[in-house]
């Protein structure tokens, strides 16, 4: 239990730190480098994982809010781009599978789970059975959404002008109760059954599907409150700092050095097809780069929130791409079993 409070402690001074010195996103960014810097000098951090997770329902809830009648009709316009999502995962695997292997000795299961730009936990479950160095995999998939995160806010403010200070909500005291009840109710629901479905992505699509479907139908008018919203980010910050404690410096070495330098492959890779897309006059730059950065889902739900961005086609996006992550994983391990 002391480590948890020591997390959250050190967590919390990432926040203060970040509002003190005027930088973007203290809620998301604060904890994600407090934690990281004390994981790396080797303070022990936990988490609470139902605790965590249970977070990520907020993000669900405040997309699926999104979703009224006059953003679906949207919906079938964006197939263009759409398309684009499986081609720029092949080209990311094509890149990143042999950049693994070649220069850093992976294994082909680590080096191909490594690669994919799926969820956290989905490709550490599927590395894992495949045969795959999941202690790798973890310090790979996490260095990959943190680098993402962390330079997302730079180029949205240095490029859009984004403003990163917007609220990313009501406060929760101009948000009549019933309506708070039924996103709760939405959130937990939609989780909770989402799991027992064996959905990937249960505790943000359970909830974001659900609260669509009421949003629809007219019952629910309102996004979640800005608290809320504030406290996913800080969870989620914090989650992905500590998951480098207990990091060896071999593995500082070798793990955090391949994926800092497939990070370098990934947001080159991420620019082509963004300026691409936003050349041809598909979409605008912001929600491209926005639906195509390889980072986590809930992570850029979050930065999609503050911005203001068109949060229908960001989640579109970023749903496909962990679909197609999905779908292709038993495939590639049937022709590696083949090709052995």
């Amino acid at each position: 239990m002391i480590h948890v409070l020591m997390t959250f402690a050190i967590a919390g001074l990432g926040v203060g730190a970040f509002f003190l010195l005027n930088l973007p996103l203290p809620w998301l960014l604060g904890p994600i480098f407090a934690c990281l810097a004390t994981a790396l000098i080797g303070v022990p951090l936990k988490g609470i994982k139902l605790l965590n997770e249970s977070m990520r329902t907020v993000l669900g809830v405040a997309v699926g809010a999104t979703l009224t009648p006059a953003v679906i009709v949207t919906l079938p316009a964006m197939w263009p781009t759409l398309l684009l999502v499986p081609v720029m995962v092949a080209v990311i695997g094509f890149a990143g599978v042999p950049y693994f292997r070649r220069i850093w000795g992976f294994d082909f299961p680590t080096a191909y789970y490594s690669t994919m730009p799926g969820g956290l936990q989905d490709m550490l479950i599927f590395g894992e059975e495949a045969g795959g160095n999941i202690r790798t995999l973890s310090l790979v998939h996490a260095t990959r959404v943190s680098v993402i995160v962390v330079a997302l806010p730079f180029l949205l403010q240095g490029i859009w002008d984004a403003d990163l200070s917007n609220p990313p909500g009501k406060p929760a005291r101009t948000i009549p109760w019933d309506q708070l009840a039924l996103m709760v109710a939405c959130a937990i629901i939609g989780w909770r059954g989402a799991k027992w479905l064996g959905m990937f992505g249960a505790s943000i699509l359970g909830p974001l599907l659900l609260t669509a479907v009421v949003t629809i139908a007219g019952f629910i008018e309102n996004r979640p409150p800005a608290e809320a919203i504030w406290a996913a980010q800080f969870f989620i910050g914090m989650t992905i700092g500590a998951k480098y404690a207990g990091v060896t410096m071999q593995e500082v070495r070798r793990d955090l050095a391949a994926g800092f330098g497939f990070c370098v492959i990934l947001i080159i890779l991420t620019i082509i097809f963004v300026e691409g897309i936003y050349m041809a006059g598909l979409a605008p730059g912001q929600e491209v780069l926005l639906a195509f950065a390889p980072g986590g889902q809930a992570e850029l739900t979050v930065l999609a929130l503050i911005v203001g961005a068109d949060m229908a086609f960001v989640v579109a996006h970023h749903i496909l791409r962990i679909f197609t992550v999905i779908l292709g994983a038993p495939i590639a391990v049937r022709l590696f079993d083949r090709g052995s």
